[in-house]
């Protein structure tokens, strides 16, 4: 069975990863690298980016590439942003084949998805109550720590040309991450402190206060003068008549 793969298609016959599969403000376009024209200091470590666990786990593929390196060690979505690589596209002309013997418009694929959001933005609201109120899944909030979940991607500015990301969005992009990662530390940092109570009212731990010792009572042990020794008496010698 083949296997399927997100975040990959074709502009007419050219193979393309697709970063953003619609751009804010823009939504009937997109923005793409076309593979086959990167070095194998960008292609291979990308492929390798697209195919991982991280990579497809994300709904957009910037959000991955903003974490993973170039074979020189350089980010490889500022790499492709600062390269030029980074075009924009009609999603229309965007075909995705996520397997051999399938292919779907990504124009199609972005409404099937954006309907299948509102559902989970729903769920999203539900589970942030819940967390509000110490009532969160742990294991859920690990997921999404892991890139698990949908990631928001923050509203990013238009630019003139094939020009999109700049320096003060990929900034902005970068602390919406840090702000979602401590939201969902709070949310674990809640649920740890309701398992503690739950734990103290299922085996109440009695706290035992320190004994106040009684203070022992001096004892006065009477200590006698010595007496001094008498001398021995002198014998005195008897006179012997002559």
């Amino acid at each position: 069975m083949a296997r399927f793969i997100k975040h990959v298609g074709k502009h007419g016959d050219r193979k393309v990863a697709v970063i953003f599969r619609q751009i804010p403000g823009d939504e009937h376009l997109c923005l793409v690298v076309y593979t086959e024209t990167l070095n194998q200091n960008i292609h291979d470590p990308l492929i390798a980016c697209i195919e991982s666990a991280p990579g497809q786990a994300t709904e957009n593929l910037a959000d991955a590439l903003n974490r993973a390196y170039t074979k020189d060690g350089q980010v490889i979505l500022q790499m492709l942003h600062r390269e030029g690589m980074l075009k924009r596209v009609q999603t229309e002309q965007i075909m995705m084949t996520p397997a051999p013997n399938q292919k779907i418009k990504l124009s199609e694929l972005n409404t099937i998805l954006n309907e299948m959001a509102k559902g989970e933005e729903a769920v999203r609201k539900l589970a942030e109550i819940d967390a509000s109120r110490g009532l969160q899944d742990p294991k859920d909030v690990a997921k999404r720590m892991r890139g698990e979940s949908t990631v928001d991607v923050p509203a990013q500015k238009k630019a003139a040309g094939n020009e999109l990301l700049g320096n003060g969005d990929l900034a902005s992009n970068l602390r919406a991450q840090a702000i979602r990662m401590s939201n969902e530390a709070k949310g674990l940092m809640a649920e740890a402190e309701r398992l503690l109570k739950e734990a103290a009212q299922m085996d109440p731990v009695a706290v035992e206060k320190p004994k106040k010792m009684a203070a022992k009572k001096a004892t006065t042990v009477p200590v006698e003068a010595p007496v001094p020794a008498k001398k021995p008496a002198r014998v005195k010698k008897a006179a012997v008549a002559g």
